[in-house]
């Protein structure tokens, strides 16, 4: 899935209110956390993720890891929580704006 600039614009600014609702603990990412993440991407599509793991190369990974597992998009990061939309294809609840010629 590709998104513009404009569309990641208006996600990331609907994710400012939210609460994180998965989180991936010192295990790791374990298959019962893609099973959540799965989950909760399916009814919500666009959600935070608490990161309470070491450093940030293992932040970095296992937010990599989320998104290549899930098939979800990470629309940003910061400290200890990640960012990620996953469109529901059956029921999508979240109308992204049309594509303005934005060069992003």
């Amino acid at each position: 899935m590709k998104l513009t600039g404009l569309q990641k614009r208006h996600l990331r600014g609907l994710a400012h209110a939210l609460k994180p609702c998965v989180t991936v603990g010192a295990a790791g990412v374990t298959p019962a956390v893609l099973q959540e993440l799965s989950i909760a991407l399916a009814h919500h599509e666009l959600l935070k993720v608490r990161l309470r793991v070491g450093d940030r190369e293992t932040r970095d990974a296992a937010v990599a890891a989320l998104a290549r597992e899930s098939g979800a998009l990470v629309l940003g990061r910061t400290g200890h929580v990640a960012i990620m939309y996953r469109r529901n294809e059956e029921q999508p609840r979240i109308a992204l704006p049309a594509d303005g010629n934005d060069p992003a």
